[in-house]
């Protein structure tokens, strides 16, 4: 006997009401919040500057149509590039992210909020010109740090309970999902609007992990989110256009998003939303390096001191001992042969074998001339790697959110140095104090690399300062940039 399926309209998902009510009634008050946003943007944008000087990154830049200039479009900043601001977000996006220097988020899923940025910043830039244009006002910079902190609360509050990387899923569907609803705000989208962008960014095709793991791990990683970012804005612009909505794309029976690629379970929540992710957001400061195997890098660093100490080399090291978390092991747990750069700086053994070796971890290390050196692979196979439950358990705590790596080195001659543990990465909340001098520092470097000393001198004046930044409009702050 057959039955008949209802075709009556359900009401919207709430996980998607929810959302949008956030995004566009939510008053951010914490004065944390607004401070660290600030950085974060420095920073990321600093990260930018620095994939402009590799030919790898810089090939996938520009319009799609060579020579096209958008008048009124979104400039791409350290570029001559203005473009439409679904393609300059996939410029930014694609530049914050290449080197795996920007901020990060670790929990049930893994991510990097600032990713968002792209989207956030081609649409606020776009629409600042074509105001200007119009002899209308342009918006001021904090309408971007609103956003950014709004986009950050997204994508880290559903990735607290719901991993997506364990039913194969990319993190860069949250940076489209927080993207599509933060811009969609920016642009300013009805409620009804809203929510029917935000189910568009669900019913969307999603990005499958090949790319992160073995034995595919390449260069799409590095340009993932910005092409995340890039759809956002555009499924943001067609929802503006009156498009209709999908209301229960998530709870939908068989062909909604949970049953179809989340195993029939339901989103869980740990906390509303409001400005915790930001307030507790992790820097990448000090090395280039997917960030569980940040803490397993500066105390390889010490460990390097230490060998100098004693007079001794790498080639004195028997045994590597690495205790960790099981996000690490999941991740970034490789044995066997290393095809390119994206492979290298997704390899525990890889990040500790180069400050070992060299005292050091720069973006240029993951390089062809430097992985030759066959060393690398030498302190690679002498390496054990065992998970600690404790640092798995502290790493999932909301009070600690703690990325502990320690190691042990056992020298040839019997000698076992006492092993090195670090808890918590420099730019972790625990050490804002110690970090922000140093992001500071990361960010002068990364505007050197492009600018003239005059220029980058205006550009520290204008953006250091929180009060002169939130004032300065988005138009006049890119426009330092290029």
């Amino acid at each position: 006997m057959m039955s008949s399926i209802s075709n009556e309209r359900p009401p919207t998902d709430k996980v998607i009401t929810d959302i949008a009510d956030y995004v566009l009634h939510y008053e951010i008050k914490n004065e944390l919040a607004w401070k660290t946003a600030h950085y974060c943007l420095l920073d990321t944008l600093g990260c930018g500057l620095e994939a402009l000087t590799y030919p790898a990154c810089t090939k996938l830049l520009g319009p799609i149509v060579p020579g096209t200039i958008v008048p009124n479009g979104a400039k791409v900043p350290g570029t001559s590039f203005q473009l439409d601001p679904v393609q300059a977000a996939f410029n930014i996006g694609t530049i914050i992210r290449w080197l795996d220097f920007n901020d990060t988020w670790l929990a049930a899923e893994w991510g990097h909020p600032s990713d968002n940025l792209g989207g956030i910043l081609a649409t606020a830039d776009w629409l600042s010109r074509t105001a200007v244009a119009a002899g209308k006002p342009p918006l001021t910079m904090k309408a971007v740090l609103d956003a950014m902190i709004r986009a950050h609360e997204i994508q880290g509050v559903m990735a607290l309970e719901n991993s997506f990387n364990k039913v194969g899923l990319d993190h860069v569907l949250l940076v489209k999902l927080a993207s599509t609803a933060v811009v969609g705000r920016l642009i300013g989208l009805t409620r009804d609007e809203l929510i029917n962008a935000i189910s568009l960014a669900f019913v969307d095709g999603h990005s499958l992990r090949t790319y992160r793991h073995s034995p595919n791990t390449g260069s799409r990683k590095s340009w993932a989110a910005g092409d995340a970012t890039s759809r956002a804005v555009r499924l943001a612009l067609i929802a503006k256009t009156g498009e209709m909505g999908y209301p229960s794309v998530l709870t939908a029976k068989t062909w909604g998003f949970y049953d179809v690629l989340f195993k029939g379970n339901a989103f869980t929540f740990q906390r509303d939303y409001g400005a915790y992710v930001m307030e507790n957001i992790l820097f990448k400061i000090s090395f280039p390096a997917e960030f569980h195997s940040q803490t397993a890098v500066e105390a390889a660093m010490t460990l390097h001191k230490q060998l100098q100490s004693l007079g001794k080399t790498t080639n004195d090291i028997k045994k590597i001992s690495i205790r960790t978390h099981e996000a690490a092991i999941r991740i970034i747990d490789k044995k066997g042969p290393l095809h390119n750069p994206a492979d290298r700086d997704h390899c525990i053994q890889y990040m500790i074998a180069i400050p070992l070796i060299f005292g050091r971890l720069t973006a240029g290390d993951y390089e062809d001339h430097i992985a030759a050196d066959p060393r690398i692979d030498i302190l690679r196979d002498k390496m054990v790697t065992a998970e600690d439950p404790q640092f798995t358990i502290d790493y999932h705590d909301p009070e600690k959110r703690s990325i502990a790596n320690a190691l042990t080195l056992e020298l040839n001659d019997g000698t076992v140095l006492p092993e090195v543990i670090v808890e918590y990465p420099i730019g972790h909340k625990r050490r804002r104090e110690e970090g922000i001098p140093v992001l500071i520092e990361k960010y002068k470097t990364n505007l050197a690399r492009k600018f003239s000393v005059k220029q980058q001198q205006t550009v520290l004046h204008e953006s250091l300062d929180y009060k002169r930044l939130t004032a300065l409009p988005v138009n006049e702050f890119v426009d330092m940039m290029v």
